[in-house]
């Protein structure tokens, strides 16, 4: 697809930014590590990856606002765009040599994600949309599946880790999904879970405790393909609140039925 001036610099970085990580990737064991939090680690690498991306899209683009993971937000002289962007999503799994973690951008004007690009370097997997314009993977058209009956269903989410309090409500979730559906999947990127559903490799998914950056892109993957997604909480924003479901249409409502015990 021939996208906009913008989608094609957020492609652009995105590769860059991937080929820089992947090598980093090849000599996982040497890099320097520091914590953040519990289960939640920042890498040289990371640190590294995000500092290229902001020089990359600020210098494209100056008036722009930029939020990243790991530095401070930067407010723009345009007040109405802001990039927001996660270097590596997936680091915890980056760190232990497990290949599957993204490059994620998205672009968001008036409050809106109006671009998003999600890109898998290790599987040379680029995942894109534009608003109004579809979704994609690499040159192919994405849709997310058609499957319609739970039991033919695989979903994915997110499982909490040391010094979060949510445990007894996933296990709940689960208990409650488990004996309805073909599988559930835990593989450690919000980023790819999304545009996996996006994809139609997944058929739904589900998680709170996010960051904007998690999943900013990975939202309009997931609309420009199809894809449905709500707010966990029927009141609630996504992109403030960290809290989503998702899935394709026919399914939705079963999905979030059992997901929300409503």
């Amino acid at each position: 697809m021939a996208g906009s001036a913008n989608l094609n610099v957020m492609m652009k970085t995105a590769r860059k930014a991937g080929r820089a990580l992947v090598k980093d990737f090849g000599e996982v064991e040497n890099l320097q590590v520091s914590t953040k939090g519990p289960g939640d680690f920042v890498s040289r690498a990371d640190k590294a990856a995000e500092a290229m991306i902001k020089e990359d899209l600020l210098h494209a683009r100056p008036s722009y606002g930029f939020l990243g993971e790991e530095g401070a937000e930067i407010e723009g002289e345009d007040p109405t765009r802001r990039w927001i962007v996660d270097p590596l999503d997936g680091t915890t799994n980056f760190l232990h040599g497990l290949p599957h973690w993204a490059v994620s951008i998205a672009l968001e004007h008036k409050g809106q994600i109006v671009a998003g690009v999600v890109y898998d370097p290790v599987k040379d997997e680029m995942f894109y949309a534009e608003k109004g314009n579809g979704a994609w993977l690499n040159e192919s058209r994405l849709r997310v599946s058609g499957r319609s009956r739970m039991h033919d269903c695989i979903f994915a989410t997110g499982l909490p880790w040391a010094g979060r309090g949510d445990l007894p409500e996933t296990f709940q979730q689960l208990a409650r999904l488990l004996p309805v559906c073909a599988g559930v999947r835990r593989f450690g990127s919000a980023a790819l879970d999304l545009a996996y559903v996006a994809a139609g490799r997944y058929d739904g998914y589900w998680e709170r405790s996010l960051n904007s950056w998690d999943i900013a892109a990975g939202i309009i993957i997931l609309r420009e393909a199809g894809g449905m997604i709500e707010p966990m909480d029927a009141e609630g924003d996504i992109l403030n609140d960290g809290a989503l479901i998702c899935a394709n249409e026919p399914v939705f409502a079963s999905f979030a039925k059992v997901i929300r015990a409503i």
